[in-house]
């Protein structure tokens, strides 16, 4: 038995799609579960729309949720000379022709397609013509020959068997007119030269799954086993496109989202083991199999992503929260000034308490991140007469606490609501305020003992004065 072999083929003519992500993860789990290898190949025949910073972004992509290819990319379209040359031994040998319709021709072939609302299939017109009819004003496309009778039955590890009648496969276009291959000919071949052994993909591939078949069966080459797995759909049930927000891993890192987290997620949509949740990426691999994908879509669920990332961030270890909230902030908000860092780091333990992403805890930890506490308009009008004489009493009970800790700050925390007739958040808002800018937030002993007695005394004295 040949060593498994799984591949990735993402075009680049975009940012990676969250559903190809899963794709890739798919493929990838199935390769190492099974001591085989995984592959990228980027299918970028497509040259006017492929660009270079789509295919970096697809390998970064990977790379930063975890998934690593072996050996080098495989790059289709340094690949086409041999696309052609399979595609002139089908056409000796009988399994493909060229046809001379004009685009005239197909278009009025489709027009009565939809006047008769049945699906367009080619009328075969030149299948079994002689060249010698071929009119001398017209570049011929290559289609391949595709069977015409009985059925041919597809045995799909993830659907079971899926039977199609031949006929309804029309005889597809393998080389275009300016003599380009296309891609149901470019993939098999490279599929085939690849070695790969297992094609893991969506089930919108299962129509180009029969064509590629038959084009393996023509060219006398061993069938790949096929697993065709559900697409992801939105919350109302409608086909993930990449025009959807949250549709590419950046959308997810731009608001904090942990590569564990969606990789864990990604795993769990459409997948299955017993009544397991949470996976390490050593479980990951260990547990993935075929078996457990369902053949129904699945619903992109951005509450369930952002209860699975809170757990991630619940429960890494500070010092890895603050290196990951460092870069983030570094890429998408601003650098972390070095005298904020300690300041931030020992904050961490109940900054993270009330956050769901790397977003949150920034917010979260922003009064300790700015120089200026802005307060805006509507917080400021709940700083009245009485609320400032809070602060004042407040500022000058701490001007005699050496260190400000939880047991020295309660007394005087409710002192205060018993002299002004009040209640904890009658004293606690005010001062939340003044500290940082908004009447939500972290509890008001961790803002205070975050802060340091030298920032809450200037912070307080700004507000008073």
């Amino acid at each position: 038995m040949s060593k498994i072999a799984t591949r990735f083929a993402p075009s680049p003519t975009g940012p990676l799609h969250i559903g190809g992500v899963r794709t890739a993860l798919f493929n990838w789990l199935f390769s190492k579960n099974q001591g085989g290898t995984f592959h990228l190949r980027i299918e970028d025949t497509d040259k006017e729309r492929s660009k270079d910073e789509y295919k970096d972004q697809i390998i970064k992509s990977l790379k930063n949720i975890g998934i690593e290819y072996d050996g080098d990319e495989y790059i289709q379209s340094k690949q086409i000379n041999n696309h052609i040359k399979i595609a002139n031994e089908l056409l000796q040998n009988g399994h493909a022709y060229k046809c001379y319709c004009s685009n005239e021709e197909i278009e009025e072939q489709k027009k009565r397609a939809k006047q008769k609302k049945i699906p367009y299939i080619y009328n075969r017109k030149w299948r079994d013509k002689k060249e010698t009819e071929a009119p001398d004003n017209i570049k011929p496309v290559i289609r391949f020959k595709s069977k015409i009778e009985g059925s041919a039955t597809l045995k799909d590890l993830v659907q079971g068997d899926v039977q199609i009648d031949n006929n309804t496969i029309e005889d597809f276009i393998i080389i275009r007119n300016d003599g380009s291959p296309t891609y149901n000919l470019s993939a098999a071949v490279d599929d085939h030269e690849m070695k790969i052994t297992h094609i893991i993909r969506g089930d919108d591939h299962k129509i180009n799954t029969f064509k590629q078949m038959q084009i393996y069966e023509a060219m006398n080459w061993g069938l790949p086993s096929y697993a065709h797995i559900p697409l992801i759909h939105t919350a109302d049930g409608k086909k993930l496109s990449k025009r959807d927000k949250a549709s590419t891993i950046d959308d997810y890192s731009n608001i904090g989202i942990m590569p564990e987290a969606l990789r864990n997620y990604l795993l769990r949509l459409g997948w299955s083991y017993k009544d397991k949740e949470i996976f390490t990426l050593d479980e990951s691999i260990k547990y993935f199999n075929l078996e457990g994908i369902g053949k129904s879509p699945s619903k992109l669920d951005i509450s369930r992503i952002l209860s699975m990332n809170e757990h991630y961030i619940k429960n890494i270890n500070e010092k890895e929260l603050f290196e990951r909230l460092e870069e983030y902030c570094l890429i998408y908000k601003e650098k972390i000034e070095t005298n904020k860092k300690d300041k931030l780091k020992n904050s961490l333990p109940f900054l993270k308490n009330k956050a769901k992403t790397l977003e949150d805890v920034y917010n979260n930890s922003k009064y300790i991140l700015s120089n200026e506490v802005i307060i805006n308009k509507n917080d400021l009008e709940l700083i009245d007469e009485k609320a400032k004489k809070i602060i004042i009493d407040f500022k000058t009970e701490i001007s005699n606490q050496e260190k400000l800790s939880k047991p020295t700050l309660e007394p005087i925390i409710n002192n205060l609501i018993k002299k002004y007739e009040t209640n904890f958040k009658g004293v606690g808002q005010p001062l939340r305020i003044a500290l940082t800018g908004s009447k939500f937030g972290p509890g008001i002993y961790d803002i205070i003992m975050s802060l340091g007695k030298i920032d809450v005394e200037m912070r307080l004295s700004k507000v008073i004065n």
